[in-house]
């Protein structure tokens, strides 16, 4: 079976197509992967939110079981068939990068850490995921494409820190890892996108977590106790349904059309976006650098997505 990979001047085609799917224009894909950024970029407000009513684990136990529940009605209801034996490893990645890892180590960091702290995460996340794709993938990109990579990156890190005050916290070690566990599972991802759609990918992902994530749910719902208040449930529904699925989905989608390395760098907007919402639903400030920041990133992001692999 063959995976379509080049595109023309006059119809410009997916990176990757999934067998049976329509192509799509690197355009949609682009649109694609910035509405995943989108959907991301409310995460950390959302989980500020959802603390104030769960417990840290009862939180990304719960999440994970209400996004899986969501995945595998849409799998029953479709259905879709098991993906094939040699997908499962890639899976399995995903699964421990973007279902468990990303949102454990995030949400614990930040019962001590300040969204726009948390950002810095988001700001690094592009460079590495590009980085893991080239171990992983064998690409290239030219060194316009890691030059502006760089300076985008260094940009929203240095916007992010100042925002923090510059001072580490101790949760500085969950984002750190956290930023290699995530940036492990979408390249996986984006991998997988390209032979199966990108719903599946992270759907697939979701249910092969229910073994761990109901018992973890029970009990941690059992010691961490619920305070039940319209943010605690918002915050929760938004992580499950928002981030941890329909984002996804769009998210690996986007990756397969426009190729990995290119759509990691539409995320250099995220800590910006993030800030944006932290004001609207929390009550932070930014500062005077946050126009030039955001000019900034706009630069690098039209860099990247115009340099050649």
């Amino acid at each position: 079976m063959r995976v379509q990979s080049s595109a023309t001047a006059s119809t410009p085609i997916a990176v990757g197509t999934p067998p049976g799917a329509a192509p799509v224009s690197h355009r949609a894909g682009t649109l694609q992967a910035a509405l995943g950024v989108v959907a991301f970029s409310l995460t950390f407000p959302a989980t500020a939110w959802g603390l104030e009513g769960f417990g840290p684990w009862a939180l990304v136990a719960v999440r994970s079981v209400l996004a899986a529940a969501l995945a595998g009605g849409c799998l029953l209801f479709l259905r879709v068939r098991l993906p094939e034996r040699r997908h499962w490893a890639g899976l399995a990645v995903v699964a421990a990068g973007v279902v468990l890892g990303f949102p454990l180590l995030t949400t614990l960091a930040l019962e001590t850490s300040t969204t726009a702290h948390a950002a810095v995460v988001v700001g690094l996340l592009p460079l590495t995921t590009a980085a893991f794709s080239a171990l992983r993938t064998g690409v290239r990109p030219s060194r316009t494409f890691w030059a502006a990579a760089l300076a985008g990156a260094a940009a929203v890190l240095a916007f992010t820190v100042a925002q923090s005050g510059g001072a580490l916290t101790a949760a500085d070690g969950y984002l750190f890892a956290a930023l290699l566990v995530c940036a492990a599972g979408y390249t996986e991802g984006g991998r997988l996108a390209r032979v199966m759609p990108g719903w599946q990918v992270i759907g697939w992902a979701l249910v092969c977590c229910l073994p761990l994530t109901v018992p973890a749910a029970v009990v941690a719902l059992s010691y961490e106790p619920v305070v039940w208040n319209a943010h605690g449930v918002a915050g929760v529904l938004w992580v499950a349904v928002g981030s941890q699925f329909l984002g996804l989905v769009v998210w690996y989608r986007g990756m397969a059309a426009v190729g990995v390395p290119r759509a990691s760098q539409l995320q250099l907007a995220q800590p910006l976006l993030t800030l944006v919402w932290s004001v609207l639903l929390l009550g932070e400030h930014l500062t005077a650098a946050a126009p030039l920041t955001a000019a900034a990133v706009l630069v690098c992001i039209a860099v990247t997505q115009r340099s050649r692999s």
